[in-house]
């Protein structure tokens, strides 16, 4: 968890609320660290929001609207599978589930699922994969392959997204991505 901007990480126990409303809860098993954690830590270029848990690499189980056991990779910027940037082949930049690091809750609600001695944690990228449990809306998780080793696709969770949407140079069937 990060405190404060540059401030070193500590490792806390937080209370992860249940998952509300087009959400859902997930057991992250494998995380990696990226750039853009690093770079928001150090609140380079936007306003700090602290504390807040970071990480939006990973690979995990889904726990509710997908079935029980389900392979996952949260995705920082999502589809809601609506809106115009949804429905077209040449954008992934949802109107509902894009790249916000400045919002540290739930689209839902507005509020947190993590908090320490009541106190609210801020989300980061909608993912917040450096906690063991974290809540994502649905549309910020793709259903991949059981097979797939999941300590070697969750970087495919910040890689994917920060693509375009034409992956014809890319099999994403020998990754184990089903769409």
């Amino acid at each position: 968890m990060a405190w404060e901007a540059g401030k070193p990480l500590s490792i806390e126990e937080v209370e992860v609320a249940p998952p509300q409303k087009h959400e859902v809860r997930l057991k992250i098993l494998f995380t990696s660290l990226c750039h853009t954690d690093v770079y928001v830590w150090e609140a380079k270029g936007q306003q700090p929001l602290f504390p807040r848990i970071f990480g939006h690499e990973a690979g995990g189980e889904g726990v509710t609207e997908l079935q029980l056991g389900d392979h996952v990779l949260p995705v920082f910027t999502g589809e809601c599978k609506e809106c115009v940037h949804c429905k077209s082949k040449e954008s992934n930049m949802c109107d509902l589930l894009r790249i916000n690091t400045d919002r540290g809750t739930m689209i839902n609600d507005g509020q947190s699922r993590f908090s320490k001695d009541g106190k609210p944690i801020y989300h980061f990228l909608g993912t917040s994969t450096f906690s063991e449990y974290t809540v994502c809306h649905v549309g910020s998780v793709a259903k991949i392959n059981p097979a797939a080793p999941l300590d070697k696709v969750c970087v495919l969770s910040c890689g994917i997204c920060t693509s375009s949407k034409d992956f014809s140079h890319f099999d994403s069937e020998k990754v184990g991505i089903r769409n």
